[in-house]
């Protein structure tokens, strides 16, 4: 997570912006966005509550957007020209992860695309805050005319996350509480609409909550009230996911980098491997066929000092091979984790690497992603 740099101009709030301020969080800017970075029991804390019991982040930030057509195989046949995920056969209520291609077969952004449950051909985006406008503007312009794309700029999303989270749902929404992993419906909590996915970014079983903005604080006062639920900043949400080797858009992944070097091919089902019809598709299935040039791995630094963003990965010949994406420390394995992008015939797991760390060489090797085992409930 890299905060915005200074200088950046205004920032916007989400509307739980005063809730924030009140429980003493410390705001930094983020995509544009006043956003909290840690509450007062600090990032380390926050980790590990979330991997405990149940930690409540506000990703307001993010873009919400519907695409809708006049059914679903029309708005789902219009997605796919733009990315390599099946949508035409998602059920209702399912959700999808995938990725939004350049016509190189490079990662413009990744996001989360649901099929309604409730309303024929309507489709539901969650895509990253720093692309958004980039997404819409890629997306709407690519788009036949019987499909359009409108942003819910009018909706907030909050996500609870943690082993504790279902037992909340439990009490609070026994309909999304009865969900499988990267399944989502429409239910109430406290009397408040809402659509919730049982999805998330820490490796964690949780929920996440769209709702009208009007309705977010008073939603997320009713969690926070809640036993084992607390405030998680932005800190502890990039810790989580890098522990959980969850790619993070403009570090792990861009434009320059394709799914497969990702290593993200799983994401890209048989029948769209075999057919094609997606932007890059020519270089993304010759890379599934003979493997790409690198890849995305693990590593774990030896010693204290972790590994950031930039740093430069060598063989034990001293030859660079790579270099870090995402760097830290990771507080449920005690000691520093990262992920990188090295090449292919360097990347066997096990393999000694050295890390220029502060102008000093540093050991490691390269690890299984992900850190720590993930724990979605119910997947299927």
């Amino acid at each position: 997570m890299s905060a915005d740099p200074p200088g950046s101009g205004p920032l916007q709030r989400t509307p739980l912006y005063d809730l924030h301020v009140g429980l003493g969080a410390r705001m930094v800017a983020f995509a544009g966005y006043a956003m909290p970075v840690s509450y007062r029991q600090g990032i380390l804390k926050e980790h590990l509550h979330t991997r405990a019991l149940a930690g409540l982040f506000d990703v307001s930030h993010m873009g919400q957007a519907y695409l809708i057509g006049p059914d679903h195989a029309t708005a789902a046949a219009a997605l796919e020209t733009l990315l390599p995920a099946d949508i035409v056969h998602l059920m209702p209520g399912q959700q999808r992860y995938s990725q939004l291609l350049s016509e190189a077969g490079g990662i413009l952004d990744d996001l989360m695309v649901t099929r309604s449950a409730e309303e024929d051909g309507r489709l539901f985006l969650v895509v990253n805050a720093s692309r958004k406008e980039v997404d819409y503007a890629h997306i709407k312009t690519r788009l036949p005319a019987s499909v359009k794309l409108q942003p819910a700029s009018d909706r907030s999303l909050l996500a609870l996350q943690g082993p504790a989270a279902a037992n909340v749902m439990a009490r609070l929404a026994p309909v999304a509480a009865g969900l499988k992993f990267m399944r989502a419906a429409a239910d109430s909590i406290g009397g408040l609409s809402c659509h919730i996915s049982r999805s998330g970014y820490t490796g964690e079983d949780g929920f996440e909550i769209s709702i009208a903005s009007s309705d977010a604080t008073e939603l997320a006062k009713l969690l926070l009230a809640q036993e084992g639920v607390q405030p998680i900043g932005l800190g502890a949400r990039d810790s989580l996911r890098l522990e959980a080797g969850l790619c993070l858009w403009g570090h792990d992944i861009d434009e320059s980098v394709s799914p497969v070097e990702a290593a993200l091919g799983w994401s890209i089902p048989k029948r769209r491997r075999a057919e094609g019809g997606f932007p890059g598709a020519r270089r993304i299935q010759e890379e599934l066929a003979q493997g790409p040039r690198r890849c995305r791995v693990g590593i774990r630094p030896q010693g204290l000092p972790p590994a950031r963003e930039g740093t430069a990965i060598l063989a034990s010949s001293g030859a660079q091979i790579g270099r870090i994406t995402s760097g830290g420390f990771g507080p449920s394995v005690n000691g520093p984790v990262a992920m990188g992008l090295v090449q292919s015939a360097d990347a066997r797991l096990g393999a000694p690497v050295e890390l220029i760390v502060r102008g000093k060489k540093l050991g490691g090797k390269i690890a299984e992603l992900p850190f720590i085992a993930h724990r979605y409930a119910n997947r299927v």
